[in-house]
């Protein structure tokens, strides 16, 4: 039995929608452009999981949230991380990525996020914000080691200020 190629699957841009018309649909954000990353902080891990669109990713499923902290003493930690990807003259690049925090405790099925946190985040991240400052250093050289050996012509078209942010 031959093994598949793990498939990285983000979401890559497709053709413009409106086609140029200028009307209907002009200036909307497309979720087809993003791509929901998640890091397992402890593993060193990161990987694409289209599900957290949905709030149904791997580590999601069965858990209930709260938004208290205090709720979920011995939850695991994760990070979301809303990657946008856009396209300019020279090709396609990294344009949003935002991180968002949550805890997992598979054992008692109960886990902590900020939903407004999670959509405000994914927002950003459309918006071609970058927002990283709060992960630790670990994380973000796990997230930037994803995001080269994902395309390193992407990461080398993206920002200075995405480079800084997870390198520092």
């Amino acid at each position: 039995m031959e093994q598949k190629k793990k498939k990285l699957g983000f979401n890559i841009i497709k053709n413009d929608p409106t086609d140029g018309h200028g009307g209907f649909g002009v200036g909307t954000l497309s979720l087809e452009n993003v791509s929901p990353v998640i890091i397992d902080i402890e593993a060193g891990e990161a990987f694409v999981d289209m599900g957290a669109m949905h709030a149904r990713s791997v580590v999601e499923k069965g858990i209930k949230f709260t938004p208290n902290r205090e709720e979920v003493p011995n939850g695991k930690p994760y990070w979301l991380v809303w990657v946008t990807i856009d396209r300019k003259a020279e090709g396609p690049y990294y344009a949003g990525v935002a991180a968002c925090e949550m805890t997992v405790d598979r054992e008692t099925r109960r886990g902590y996020k900020s939903l407004p946190e999670h959509v405000n985040r994914m927002d950003k991240s459309l918006k071609r914000h970058i927002i990283v400052e709060h992960m630790d250093e670990k994380s973000k050289k796990v997230l930037a080691d994803f995001l080269k050996n994902h395309d390193i012509e992407m990461w080398n078209r993206s920002s200075e200020e995405l480079k800084k942010g997870l390198l520092a």
